[in-house]
């Protein structure tokens, strides 16, 4: 019975250390030639259990032998998007490491990789990072536990508070956690890990404590099967060559075996022409004849037209069709969407399962999920719902581009897009706010027009019946129809037309300059000394605005207060 590597995905909130703590375990230094010390796209390392007895002298001590290989460390972006990838049966990772820094605590990121973790069902491990930025913080090289006890009072007391706090956080989470060395259900209770990146404090019991788990826990999991199982990363060109980046989670794979690539439309049949793998502890690929689980890959293939990221794979040796009935049933259950709800694209498969999961958290509906760039036809869905569903007419897009035919035809239609899931929800929940302010505010205006008028003396163009002038639209809008007042108080006349630039229009908004038609006014006679018009309001319908003052401008509460104060002059009582 061959074991293969167990895959571990390292998640978290950006700049929590991610990649220092990798780069402690593997003995690199990627975190400091990542842009802005975050990482950029998702990257693999091959540990062997060599490095891994030598990182860790404690699984000697403790007399802990190790049956598996190694493991496959993958390191992520701030985003949650990978923890998401698929394969069948579950999440692509078989553990995952969840870091946290211990001063920041729980952050937006964290809190999504928590929620895909446990949508998942994928078991976890906390790191809890940066314990030498304790105040007072001094490494003692014992074991961790009397490193901990070893602590002054002072740092002692700002450890264990930190510690708590985190625990009790995790409760909100629906999570019970510990402290590693005080759990003794590791099936009921999460262990927490202090840790160190810059120090390596803690690094050897996480390293214990992921072997001891994979041996205890997956050995089952981690038998290896007869056909190769993958999922597509990335299809990337290198040196006017294209190969797929992938990793192979199950069987070996061969140069020459057939493969099965599932797309969101059919399935993609594929003879492997190359593989090179991933080399241990390094970034570095080597050409090789076959590869086995659990490892990272650059294929080339004879069909890479269509193939998009986060998609499974398989080899095959006979007829396919139960594998793309597979296929179908896989990722019929990842995108399931809703009758009504807003457009969402994503970059990969992974993205779109994260971000449906986190959306849904959020009670967000999706009418319409899928891979690529914002397309006209994305536009199109989302025009769909203009008139009955405003709040729809919107395209979320997750570390997406968008076509510059859909940028033409988005008129009316909000596009988001952005590279971090919890930013984008975010963005999108502001954005319906908003939205919902300004769809109750328009059905307020419909019922009763609000505006102030400055009567513009120099611009009389026909004294009387109609009354021809210019006007400027000091506050609020102006509609055909409106009936005015005067400061004091007197019925003027209903507006007749309007005009702008020689051009008749329908309403006329704040800071325009325009001539109105007023039927059965003399300009000279009633509005010669007269400075401004207001629009009329009824008493029901002053209450109306005083009830929903929250959606007016300030410039419109002012007018508000205006046409009050001129009807209660003659009943100082109105709109009371």
């Amino acid at each position: 019975m061959t074991i293969r590597q167990p895959i571990v995905a390292v998640v978290g909130h950006v700049d929590h250390g991610k990649t220092s703590l990798l780069d402690n375990i593997r003995g690199s230094s990627v975190a400091s030639g990542e842009a802005g010390g975050i990482t950029q796209k998702i990257s693999f390392t091959s540990l062997p259990v060599a490095q891994i007895k030598n990182k860790c002298p404690l699984l000697e001590k403790n007399k802990l032998a190790l049956k598996i290989p190694g493991f496959l460390l993958i390191d992520t972006p701030g985003h949650a998007a990978f923890t998401n990838l698929r394969r069948r049966g579950g999440a692509l990772a078989d553990i995952a490491i969840l870091i946290i820094d211990i001063i920041n605590g729980i952050q937006p990121q964290t809190a999504e990789a928590i929620a895909i973790l446990k949508h998942n069902k994928t078991p976890f491990i906390i790191a809890l990072n940066k314990i030498d930025a304790i105040s007072g913080w001094r490494k003692q090289n014992n074991a961790l536990k009397e490193d901990i006890e070893a602590q002054s009072e002072l740092a002692k007391t700002e450890f264990d508070t930190k510690l708590y706090t985190l625990i009790g956080a995790l409760h909100n989470h629906g999570f019970e956690a510990d402290i590693f060395y005080n759990v003794t259900d590791f099936t009921k209770k999460i262990s927490v890990i202090p840790c160190s990146a810059k120090t390596g404090e803690g690094i050897q019991e996480l390293l214990m404590l992921l072997c001891g788990l994979s041996q205890r826990f997956f050995e089952k999991q981690l038998t290896l099967g007869k056909e190769a199982k993958g999922v597509i990363l990335e299809v990337k060109k290198d040196h006017a060559m294209q190969h797929i980046e992938a990793i192979l989670y199950d069987g070996t794979l061969k140069v020459g075996d057939n493969i099965a690539i599932a797309t969101l439309d059919k399935t993609i049949s594929a003879k492997v022409k190359a593989i090179h793998e991933i080399q241990p502890l390094s970034f570095d690929f080597r050409q090789v004849e076959e590869a086995k689980a659990s490892t990272g890959l650059r294929i080339i293939c004879s069909e890479q037209e269509y193939i998009q990221s986060g998609m499974p794979f398989q080899s095959y040796s006979g007829n396919i069709e139960e594998i793309e009935k597979e296929f179908k049933k896989q990722l019929a259950e990842s995108i399931k969407t809703d009758k009504q709800g807003v457009i969402v694209k994503a970059d990969s498969l992974g993205s779109i399962e994260a971000l449906l999961t986190l959306l849904r958290q959020e009670n967000i509906q999706v009418m319409k999920a899928s891979i690529g760039s914002i397309k006209k036809s994305d536009i199109s869905s989302a025009a769909a719902n203009i008139e009955k569903h405003p709040l729809n007419a919107i395209v979320l897009g997750f570390n997406v581009s968008i076509d510059e035919e859909a940028k033409t035809l988005a008129k009316g239609i909000k596009i988001l897009t952005n590279e971090v899931v919890y930013r984008l929800i975010e963005d999108y929940k502001k954005w319906r706010t908003e939205k919902e302010k300004e769809i109750e505010r328009e059905k307020l205006l419909s019922l009763a027009t609000l505006c102030k008028l400055e009567i513009l003396q120099n611009c009389i163009f026909h004294n009387s019946n109609p009354a021809i002038f210019g006007i400027r639209v000091v506050a609020g809008k102006l509609k055909q129809n409106t009936q005015l007042i005067l400061q004091s108080g007197e019925e003027i006349s209903r507006v007749k037309g309007l005009q702008h630039e020689k051009s008749n229009i329908q309403e006329a908004t704040e800071g325009m300059e325009i001539a109105v038609s007023l039927p059965g006014v003399a300009f000279d006679r009633q509005l010669k000394n007269e400075k401004y018009l207001y629009s009329n309001l009824g008493e029901t319908q002053f209450r109306d605005f005083k009830k929903n003052k929250n959606l007016l401008s300030s410039s419109e509460l002012a007018i508000l207060q205006e046409i009050s104060q001129i009807k209660r002059k003659d009943r100082v009582t109105w709109g009371i």
